[in-house]
């Protein structure tokens, strides 16, 4: 699912735009940043410079705050982005399982995308569903008291759509 050139303009012109208009502001470079995200779904190395570029930082001080925080992804995301939970409460009633399942079912591990685009695996923390653990999500979609048994059946449901 990659973007043409003429939408990667688009997209580039448009956070172009939006550092114009917070570059003097203090602490601009999270926002620029979760713009970029918002953008691209990710933040590539090009992105990263551009951004070091246009708000006179190191790339390594961009890398260093995307690396810092969860909500950045260096990798490109999946059309549907499964996050297993793997907080105390999930491992414990077998998210490990879980998680270890669709990355044999999926061919990928944690933080990865499938090559045709379609799903990306992320083991992430504690999503506060405890009660329905072991729980994990499918972007936006809470899937809880899970057995190995559904791991084939959520796949079915994404795959078809």
């Amino acid at each position: 699912m990659s973007l043409t050139s003429e939408e990667k303009q688009q997209k580039l012109d448009e956070l172009n735009e939006f550092i114009a208009q917070h570059k003097h502001d203090k602490g601009a470079l999270m926002p620029v940043m979760q713009k970029a995200q918002d953008l691209f779904g990710y933040l590539s190395l090009e992105t990263q410079s551009i951004i070091a570029e246009a708000l006179n930082v190191s790339v390594a001080e961009v890398y260093g705050v995307a690396t810092f925080y969860a909500q950045f992804s260096l990798e490109p995301k999946g059309a549907y982005v499964i996050g297993v939970c793997t907080g105390t409460a999930c491992y414990v009633k077998g998210s490990g399982k879980i998680f270890d399942l669709f990355s044999e079912k999926l061919g990928i591990g944690n933080g990865q995308c499938t090559p045709d685009g379609k799903f990306s695996l992320d083991a992430c923390r504690c999503i506060g569903a405890c009660g329905l653990a072991p729980v994990l999500t499918v972007n936006d979609e809470v899937y809880g008291k899970l057995t190995d048994d559904d791991v084939d059946k959520i796949l079915k449901k994404y795959q078809a759509m």
